[in-house]
């Protein structure tokens, strides 16, 4: 008799029975809807509670328009601020060899780590009346905590990481030869990025973009100690939520929450359709 060899037989993920199948996309479809959908439900119930009226009223007053406008006004000069350095340190990463390469791309991850509070703790702390440097701002007229510019600073501080890493890996697995044969061949930095780099980078550098204009239209730990909280100055649209919220106009503070619910969604359905879009352009790429 020949000894007969044992070949295990390995099961695959796709090999579960249909019962632990429906038992994972119920516990997915219950975190969802738990975590989602029914604060979905609820913002928008307690913002129309007294109906469609009372709800575009209270988003009519000049304190909420004041905020609309801080909001958008901060977020158009934090995004593409932040999407020029991401641009630039993705660049310099990926194109160049240098000691202290992983300690910077430490340092871009900071934010990430770093509590929303503790950053404007120490934005106040710089640039404070009470500091040498604020202190000599304020004498010229231009005061950054509880102004504007603090509010600008705070949010490029906790977003500029959002860009960078989406191009990071992207321009990793790009590579050195299109930009080395495109110099080789006579063409300027400004024309190798415009034509070999950037249309190989739009899809990260797009989404990147849209994740830090989620961050900053929501941000309120950083904010929330460098603005002060002045009511139609330096109030931003969570901030506003939040006053509102605490004075018992429960109205007013859900309508703002499902404007900015609403904003996040189209930012959310941008980013998917960015996605999708890219995945076709990857698969012609790969049919070519």
């Amino acid at each position: 008799m020949s000894d007969a060899v044992f070949i295990p037989r390995f099961r695959r993920a796709s090999d579960d029975s249909p019962l632990m199948r429906l038992v994972l996309i119920a516990v997915a479809l219950g975190g969802l809807a738990l975590l989602v959908v029914m604060p979905l439900v609820v913002v928008i119930g307690q913002a129309l509670a007294q109906g469609w009226g009372a709800a575009i009223a209270s988003l009519a007053s000049h304190d909420a328009w004041s905020a609309i406008r801080l909001t958008l006004l901060i977020t158009a000069i934090a995004v593409p601020l932040n999407a020029a350095f991401g641009i630039a340190a993705a660049w310099f990463i990926t194109k160049f060899d240098f000691r202290g390469k992983a300690f910077l791309i430490t340092l871009i991850d900071l934010p990430f780590s770093v509590s929303p509070v503790v950053a404007g703790l120490c934005i106040v702390l710089l640039f404070g009346a009470n500091s040498t440097l604020g202190g000599i701002l304020i004498a010229h007229g231009h005061p950054v905590v509880f102004a504007v510019p603090g509010i600008v600073l705070a949010t490029v501080f906790v977003t500029f990481p959002f860009v960078a890493r989406e191009l990071i890996p992207v321009m990793i697995e790009q590579g050195r030869a299109e930009e080395e044969a495109a110099l080789t061949l006579g063409a300027s930095g400004w024309r190798v990025f415009a034509s070999v780099t950037l249309p190989n980078i739009r899809w990260a550098l797009l989404y990147g973009t849209l994740l830090c204009t989620a961050r900053a239209m929501g941000e309120f730990g950083t904010v929330a100690v460098v603005s002060g909280k002045i009511r139609g100055q330096t109030a931003t649209m969570p901030i506003t939520i939040e006053m509102l919220y605490n004075e018992y106009l429960s109205v007013a503070a859900f309508s703002m929450a499902g404007l900015l619910t609403c904003l996040a969604l189209i930012t959310l359905t941008l980013k998917t359709g960015l996605e999708l879009r890219h995945a076709d352009a990857l698969a012609a790429t790969r049919r070519h």
